[in-house]
């Protein structure tokens, strides 16, 4: 069983405040802030790593479930959206588009798209979020 750690700190108030987020296994380590999360401001934010790790996950997803159909991607590029939006007077994510485009030697586009629905599905990370609406735009290159 794998686990993974980030950690957070924080300083200060909620708009005057600071902070720095650090990935576990050093690949990154960079500030946030109330305008890098809510505004246009420089820096990272909780919602903007998720959406890494969802583009990352579907993508290995997607290539699995390609293999198992006998198909090799050459290459797989996914963009996740990740929308945060005031509900009920309380900041909620509440939805994720995930936007792919995949180059896959012999591959209909009918299977392609039951096969990047199935990665949709089976992703660790979609499974995660499931709580969320989650919906895929997939398109061969």
């Amino acid at each position: 069983m794998a686990e993974r750690i980030a950690e957070a700190v924080w300083e200060g108030g909620l708009r005057s405040g600071r902070g720095r987020m650090k990935l576990g296994g050093g690949a990154y380590e960079g500030p946030y802030s109330f305008g890098s999360r809510f505004e246009k401001a420089a820096g990272t934010n909780p919602e903007e790593l998720i959406a890494a790790a969802h583009a990352g996950c579907y993508s290995m997803a997607l290539s699995g479930a390609l293999e198992g159909a006998g198909f090799t991607a050459e290459r797989i590029a996914t963009q996740a959206h990740v929308h945060l939006e005031k509900v009920a007077d309380k900041w909620t994510v509440t939805r994720i588009h995930l936007v792919t485009e995949a180059t896959v030697p012999g591959i209909d586009t009918r299977t392609f798209l039951a096969k990047a629905e199935e990665a949709k599905l089976g992703c660790p990370i979609s499974r995660l979020l499931a709580a969320t609406a989650i919906s895929l735009e997939a398109k061969l290159a």
